[in-house]
């Protein structure tokens, strides 16, 4: 069973026509397709269309605020049949005599490109000039974009008479009426080649392979776009040129994971040095560094080095360089090793194994932390 037709138009039941014209013609501007490219748009007009079909008409919306929708059925009423229309843009032409969203025939903006760069994390720390080939869309240099071969006029479209439209009668759920439509010879210009192009074969653009080098800035982050506006496919009928977006993929590095503008890395620490302490140098994206570390350092433990991170993309400080301490119990172990462990683990008292705070109380802290 269809939904209310005041719940679809989302008008009250007292709503004059005034009122319930104004929400069908807002709720079709936001379905139509050049607004909304929802796949359940064309059935959202449908709906909307046969609700405004029974509110408008003052016996049906009778009947329907009587009997619901059973009256309107065993009345006779029929639901408004779209299956001699081609697309919702069709429907909507049919409705509202087209250019809900401007005429069809003046300048259209060219689509927009998207290619893909992929670089390794030292490069896209450091920012790099990559270069990018693509195919767009651009005006034809042998006719100049008009579509006719050089030297050959350019006549009034004789099917339309230069108006680049054309009238036609459409019958709708309201009666016919009539709607103006793209001339399907001219294709809304107007004129056409009396000889076409032979290159572009008339249409005035041609599809080009493009080389650019792409400045791709220090600190970029996977899945970051750049913008290069105009460098998509040309526009029609004088239309500005669509956007070239450079998607940027940065590859898995084998020893650093990115965070935000941290990076993070684990240090394998022998446990008689993560007791005793020591120094160790600690690799970085680019070269390495000295690290002293504690005696008694716990396993997990964390030692920041800060500004060893990825640069900022725009302002800001550098990200810092997390080091993750992981504490490798020795196995394997020889007689001897196995004789100092055992007299090490003798002399161990409960001073020795006294933490600040319990193994629970950070489970406990990890777990219920807000």
């Amino acid at each position: 069973m269809p939904r209310d037709p005041y719940e679809v138009l989302g008008v009250p039941r007292g709503a004059d026509d005034t009122h319930i014209k104004k929400a069908f013609r807002k709720l079709a501007r936001e379905l139509h397709p050049d607004v909304n490219s929802s796949e359940t748009a064309e059935e959202d007009f449908k709906e909307a269309a046969e609700a405004y079909e029974v509110l408008s008409d003052a016996e049906r919306r009778a009947t329907f605020d009587r009997y619901g929708w059973e009256g309107l059925r065993s009345g006779g009423y029929a639901p408004p049949d779209f299956s001699g229309f081609g697309s919702l843009g069709d429907i909507f032409d049919a409705f509202f005599g087209g250019g809900m969203a401007g005429g069809r025939g003046g300048p259209i903006q060219g689509g927009d490109v998207a290619v893909t760069v992929e670089l390794d994390l030292l490069t896209a720390s450091r920012g790099a000039k990559a270069e990018v080939a693509y195919d767009a869309i651009t005006r034809c240099e042998h006719c100049h974009g008009n579509g006719a071969e050089p030297g050959t006029p350019i006549e009034t479209c004789g099917r339309c008479g230069g108006a680049g439209r054309l009238q036609a009668v459409t019958r709708t759920p309201f009666g016919q009426v009539m709607r103006t439509v793209e001339c399907d010879v001219c294709g809304g210009d107007g004129r056409v080649a009396k000889e076409p192009c032979k290159v572009c074969r008339g249409r005035g653009r041609q599809v080009q392979r493009r080389t650019l080098t792409v400045d791709v800035p220090a600190g970029i982050a996977d899945g970051q776009r750049i913008r290069l506006g105009g460098r998509g496919h040309e526009g029609e009928r004088g239309g500005p040129a669509g956007d070239l977006y450079v998607q940027v993929r940065v590859r898995e590095h084998e020893r650093f994971v990115r965070d935000g503008d941290d990076l993070v890395t684990v240090l394998d620490l022998p446990a008689p040095l993560a007791a005793l302490g020591t120094t160790v140098r600690v690799p970085l994206l680019d070269g390495d560094e000295e690290v002293e570390i504690p005696a008694g350092t716990q396993p997990g433990a964390t030692i920041v080095l800060r500004g060893k991170g990825m640069p900022p993309l725009r302002r800001g400080r550098h990200g810092d360089l997390r080091v993750v301490v992981n504490v490798v119990i020795p196995r394997r172990l020889n007689k001897r090793q196995r004789e100092l462990l055992t007299e090490l683990a003798d002399s161990m008292g409960p001073e020795n194994l006294a933490n600040d705070e319990s193994v629970f109380s950070k489970l406990r802290r990890s777990l219920f932390a807000s």
